[in-house]
């Protein structure tokens, strides 16, 4: 029996793409192990989006290839890798590709010598010999490293995507599930790399979009997130061959309505610069459509903006914002944001926090800005010093706190369908989510309720999460 042992970095993209990766080598027949320790077969799907996402793929391949000295162990890296980052890490490990070209994976292993699981089921059917036969494979073969592809072109990076998307993956979960809908950027925020990891937009085809959608919610899921680096442009590289996102929830919400199913429908991330009043109108109009609208802001600030190169002005961000007030008031809003962007003053800065103030928004996720190789600002002074980048991440969570506090308090003494995802860290509670992804727990033990969802009457809030109890007797 051979396992292997997959170690997930990065975006909820890199989540997705994993569960592609896992359906493949349990095509051939390979056996997932928590353990890495027990893997004769590991991998990784970096970010190098992160410095520290980056960092931790050195640690652990450092530490696999001393395993190397008293085991057979093959090891790969795939997911969103900088040309620089790739190039390093075809010294370190000993297969590396292009998460396109994951249909050609078992092929790549075979080429290294290795026998399959599959491959030796093919050729002996009792099953006690195909166990004997891998337990005796000898020493992997490795007369050279294995190359595929990896001096792409950013232009050539989706050549294959298409065969990507059409493995069926293995679902981690069997209540959430994320669909891809797109790949790579076109923006090119001086700030991001992932035009150069994941190459250009190329939108997957909706026919298959929707056909995975309905396969799932008939297995029950209850809550998918459309994914893409940025969801409302998806249908623009394909002209009038495809739909617009607009139209494509607006087919999900009339699958919604029809099919008699019940699940949320998430989507991110989007981009001001193409997020139109009518993607707003068509989430108001179905139920299914989560009341939930990330939208990343990355600063509030025009010149900084303009410096990041993000398309959009600060008041075009608003007109998104008043838009979501308008037609979905009920809606929680999630955005993105940057501090410490390179020659942010500390009135730009104050802008961003004034942002923050106004729209008070229920999430922020905050960072603090570090230059990325291949990234337009890497070329550029990274001039804001550490410590004030510290004191503009702890002040604009204290205002991301305040807001998120008074909105959380005021769900108190209401009524909330919520999600129910597993085991709360208090023992005795279960961990939950409402549909605008607020997080909440309750006193529970029977796990049976979790991918679920029930009802519950919020009784306590903090500034990050509520608390609440059952209405009524949960029944199986």
């Amino acid at each position: 029996m051979i396992k292997y042992h997959l170690v997930t970095l990065g975006c909820q993209m890199n989540m997705s793409d994993s569960e592609r990766v896992r359906a493949v080598l349990d095509g051939l027949g390979y056996i997932w192990t928590d353990k890495e320790e027990e893997a004769g077969l590991v991998g990784i799907l970096a970010c190098s989006v992160r410095q520290k996402a980056i960092d931790k793929v050195y640690n652990r391949i450092s530490k696999w290839n001393k395993w190397k000295d008293k085991r057979n162990l093959i090891t790969f890296v795939s997911g969103c890798l900088l040309p620089a980052d790739r190039d390093k890490f075809l010294k370190l490990f000993d297969l590396v590709f292009p998460m396109s070209e994951l249909n050609q994976f078992p092929d790549m292993i075979r080429q290294y010598g290795v026998v399959t699981p599959f491959g030796l089921e093919q050729e002996h059917s009792s099953e006690k010999e195909v166990i004997k036969k891998a337990q005796a494979i000898p020493d992997f073969v490795s007369p050279k490293k294995i190359e595929f592809n990896t001096g792409k072109k950013m232009s050539e990076l989706n050549i294959h995507i298409e065969d990507f998307w059409d493995v069926e993956p293995n679902y981690a979960s069997n209540f959430e599930a994320f669909i891809p809908i797109q790949n790579g950027c076109d923006k090119f925020c001086t700030f991001c790399a992932v035009p150069y990891t994941r190459g250009r937009e190329v939108s997957r085809s909706s026919e298959d979009i929707l056909n995975e959608l309905k396969r799932i919610v008939d297995q029950g899921f209850k809550s998918i997130t459309l994914l893409g680096q940025n969801v409302n442009s998806y249908g623009l590289d394909k002209g009038d061959e495809e739909i617009s996102f607009t139209e494509l929830l607006e087919k999900i919400g009339e699958y919604g309505n029809q099919s008699g199913k019940e699940f949320w429908l998430y989507f991110t991330s989007p981009h001001p610069r193409d997020m139109g009043e009518e993607v707003i109108e068509v989430i108001s109009k179905y139920n299914c459509l989560a009341k939930q609208i990330h939208l990343p802001a990355q600063s509030g600030d025009d010149n900084v903006l303009i410096r990041m190169n993000r398309k959009h002005s600060v008041d075009k961000y608003w007109q998104i914002i008043h838009a979501i007030h308008k037609h979905i008031p009920q809606a929680t809003i999630f955005t993105d944001i940057i501090v410490g962007f390179t020659g942010e003053t500390d009135e730009q800065f104050q802008n961003t926090l004034k942002l923050m103030e106004e729209v008070k928004f229920n999430m922020a996720y905050i960072a603090m800005y570090s230059p990325r190789p291949g990234a337009a600002s890497s070329r550029w002074s990274n001039d804001i010093d550490q410590e004030i980048k510290k004191k503009r991440l702890h002040a604009s969570s204290e205002v991301l706190r305040k807001h998120s506090l008074v909105y959380n308090k005021k769900l108190v003494g209401q009524s909330r369908k919520v999600l129910v995802k597993g085991q709360d860290r208090k023992e005795g509670y279960l961990s939950a989510y409402t549909e605008g992804r607020i997080v909440v727990r309750f006193k529970s033990t029977n796990t049976k309720q979790i991918g679920s969802f029930v009802d519950l009457k919020i009784t306590s809030a903090t500034s990050l999460s509520i608390e609440g109890e059952l209405i009524e007797t949960w029944k199986d």
